[in-house]
């Protein structure tokens, strides 16, 4: 019985959702840092701050295009996946490919501890400036070519609060029904 995996697009605050899963667009201390991720950290709260210190501790945090998963702590979610993208330099050092991992990544660890709904926020297009199109390009791209590849994700929410990301989104998304 294969069940149809489904792909939703919302202009929400991810901190709000009811989901399995929320991913965040961190950095490589895990400690938080600008943007989304301040955010998840201050809402989130002591609890999932402290699993992200003991992670800094024992792993030294989380290499580039990797993800690791911690408590949700005050969220309405299980788990928090610490997703870190790639600084956009010039688009000749690997960063199309390390924003794919970091997507795989962090939808491999979802997986892992069994989230049905996760919900990803547009990872490296803030402070680390990747291009908004080439960003939802892959991350688009990403799930929708590995979502049948995991046993327990029934749902990807691709939660996008800025207008003109969203209008990306909304455009990739409504292209490739079309086809």
């Amino acid at each position: 019985m294969n069940k149809r995996k489904k792909i939703l697009l919302v202009r929400e605050d991810i901190t709000k959702l009811a989901v399995d899963a929320i991913v965040n667009s961190a950095n490589k201390s895990l400690l938080g840092g600008g943007g989304l991720d301040y955010v998840i950290h201050k809402k989130a709260g002591l609890l999932m701050k402290q699993a992200c210190i003991e992670l800094n501790k024992l792993k030294g945090g989380c290499p580039t295009g990797q993800a690791e998963v911690t408590i949700a702590g005050d969220l309405p979610a299980q788990y928090i996946i610490h997703a870190v993208g790639p600084r956009w330099l010039d688009g000749d050092h690997n960063e199309a490919d390390l924003l794919c991992s970091t997507y795989s990544n962090a939808l491999i660890k979802a997986n892992e501890v069994r989230a049905k709904k996760v919900s990803f926020p547009s990872i490296s297009i803030g402070v680390y400036a990747f291009p908004k199109q080439l960003a939802a390009e892959i991350a688009i791209g990403t799930v929708l070519s590995t979502l049948p590849d995991y046993s327990f994700i029934d749902e990807v929410v691709f939660v996008i609060k800025d207008s003109d990301n969203y209008q990306i989104y909304q455009n990739i998304l409504s292209n490739l029904h079309d086809e």
